[in-house]
This record gives C-alpha cells, sequence and structure tokens, in this order.
C-alpha cells in the first residue's frame, strides 16, 4: 500500500512504480485504455488553453473591466494554469512510463492542485457576489466598493495557496502522517464547505430572479453563472470526490476519467462566453469582443425580440 505522503496526488500519478531496465516497453504499464483517455485529456488542454488565453486577452487588454469581469479574469487565470500543469503533469507522467525517465512532475501536480482549488473557491464568490446584487441591488450598485472584487480574489488566492502550502509542506518536503490530515482537510473545504455554498448561492438566485417583479435582469449573466456552475459540479467535483475517497481505498471513477472531466470543465467556460453571448434573434452572430460585452455587461440583458433597452455604442459601432 502506497504511504499517504505519496498518495496525496491522484493515483494516476502516482502508482508508476517503472522499472529502470529500458527493455523495450517494459516501462510502460498503462493500458491502451488509459494512454487514450490520457491523450484525449491532453487535446482537451490544448483546446482550453486556447479558448481560456482568447477570453483572458479580450478581458484583460480589451474590454472595459467592472465588478463581474474581474472575476472571470481571475476564474480564466485559474483554469488557464489548470489545463497547463494539468497538461504538463500528464505529459511528463507518460514521457517516464514509455521512455523510461525520471521526470520531476510533482511541482506541476501542486500547481494543478492550487488552480483546481483556486477555480471552486472563485466561483462560490462569484455565486455570492451575484446573490447579494440581487437581494441588495442598490448597495451593490451605489455604496460597494469598488476594489472589493479584486480584494476578494486575492484573498481566495492567498487563502488557495495556504493550503497548497500545508500539503506541500506535510507530504513532500517533510512526509509523515500529518499528510493525510492536510489532505482530507483541504478536500473537506472543498467538498462539504465551498461546494454546498455556492450551489445554495446559486438555488436563491435562481429562485429570486425566477419571482423577482423588478425590471428586466442581466439574463444572458445569470445564463452564464449558472451553466458555469452546472457543469463544474458534473466535471470537477468528480476529482474531488475521487481525491477524498482514494484514503478510504474506495474509488467511484477511473482516474484517468477524472482528470478528462476536470480538463472539460477547465476548457467549456470559454465555449459558455461565445454561444450565450453570440445568440441574438435566434442566430449566432458577433465578435469575440462583442459577445463578451454583451454577456458581462453589468446593463439589463436583450429583449426577447433582439432590442435592447439601452443601447451600447461601442457595440453598434463594431
Amino acid at each position: 500500500m502506497t504511504e499517504p505522503c505519496t498518495t496525496f496526488l491522484p493515483p494516476t500519478m502516482t502508482d508508476f512504480n517503472h522499472s529502470n531496465t529500458n527493455n523495450g516497453n517494459e516501462c510502460s504499464k498503462d493500458s491502451f485504455t488509459d494512454i487514450s483517455i490520457n491523450s484525449v485529456t491532453l487535446l482537451i488542454c490544448l483546446l482550453g488553453l486556447m479558448g481560456n488565453g482568447t477570453v483572458l486577452w479580450f478581458l484583460g487588454f480589451r474590454i472595459k473591466r467592472n465588478t463581474f469581469t474581474v472575476y472571470i479574469l481571475n476564474l480564466g487565470i485559474a483554469d488557464f494554469g489548470f489545463l497547463l500543469f494539468l497538461g504538463v503533469s500528464l505529459t511528463m507522467n507518460m514521457m517516464n512510463h514509455f521512455f523510461c525517465l525520471d521526470l520531476e512532475w510533482r511541482p506541476f501536480l501542486l500547481l494543478f492542485l492550487f488552480t483546481y482549488n483556486t477555480s471552486l473557491y472563485l466561483l462560490t464568490a462569484i455565486s455570492i457576489e451575484r446573490c447579494i446584487s440581487v437581494f441588495f441591488p442598490l448597495w451593490s450598485r451605489c455604496r460597494r466598493p469598488k476594489p472589493l472584487s479584486a480584494l476578494v480574489c486575492a484573498l481566495l488566492w492567498v487563502f488557495s495557496s495556504l493550503l497548497i502550502g500545508l500539503v506541500c509542506h506535510f507530504c513532500l518536503l517533510n512526509p509523515d502522517k500529518k499528510c493525510l490530515v492536510t489532505v482530507i482537510s483541504m478536500n473537506i473545504f472543498n467538498f462539504l464547505v465551498f461546494t454546498p455554498i455556492m450551489v445554495l448561492s446559486n438555488l436563491i438566485l435562481s429562485i429570486k430572479v425566477r419571482c423577482s417583479s423588478q425590471r428586466r435582469q442581466p439574463r444572458k449573466l445569470y445564463a452564464v453563472i449558472l451553466l458555469t456552475i452546472l457543469f463544474f459540479l458534473v466535471f470537477a467535483v468528480p476529482l474531488s470526490i475521487q481525491c477524498f475517497m482514494l484514503y478510504f481505498n474506495y474509488f467511484l471513477f477511473s482516474n484517468e476519467t477524472c482528470f478528462m472531466l476536470a480538463s472539460l470543465n477547465s476548457s467549456i467556460n470559454p465555449v459558455i462566453y461565445f454561444l450565450i453571448g453570440s445568440y441574438k434573434k435566434r442566430r449566432f452572430q458577433g465578435s469575440v469582443k462583442v459577445v463578451l460585452q454583451r454577456v458581462f455587461e453589468e446593463k439589463a440583458d436583450i429583449r426577447e425580440d433582439g432590442e435592447t433597452q439601452s443601447a451600447n455604442p461601442m457595440e453598434m459601432a463594431t
């Protein structure tokens, strides 16, 4: 049985006690199915890096930021880092298998877990933020401190860094029995604290928006939030469950499947933005910049017949 100090990582990355005899294919112990799934995961990571990179470019340099785009920008950074570090970890692990190398991939996997946690925390903050804007619209528009979004994002990055720092200390630098407690505590935070808050916030938000008699709400924005949370629960949460159940020797999913689903989650957000933002008058149209402006502007959303309640000069000019 593998020691806790090494199994804090997903097992597909820790169970390669490969031979160093360099005799043909003896180094590789992965099945054809595992190799195929990992190859698909690497392809998804590549496509996701392109999509998130595009979003980061426009939100970071081409579009005026507001309360919500600050969160989306940080979420895009976390997803980009997640895909990058996962792709590097998988590539190095596969090279170790096939070529009997001894590449050190664990620092990249720590960064992968770091960005995974940060994505969850940012999605929770986004859900709470939109609930506050619906229940306390006057405070949100007039009295809310402008730097609050950036401050919250910074605190969440720091919190995630502290958790991964503890994992690194107890599981890599000074491995001991505290590694097990550290990893389980991290997953309890992720799965039993942040995830329920995120789900509850979105449930309350959905009910409030549907029952609200106030002026038309930005429906595209809420659709993006709800779809992003839904895909996170379906695609990303299984990895957190797998890491937690690892210490009870009980596996709900294959490790390769968990990685593939997690990569899908981080890759699909740009697709959601583009599809929802480009849908107008029952057609998909608009440049990338205009599409992102339609989704993330804080004004009332587009009417059913395609007319806007307030014209966007920048969009009209485009």
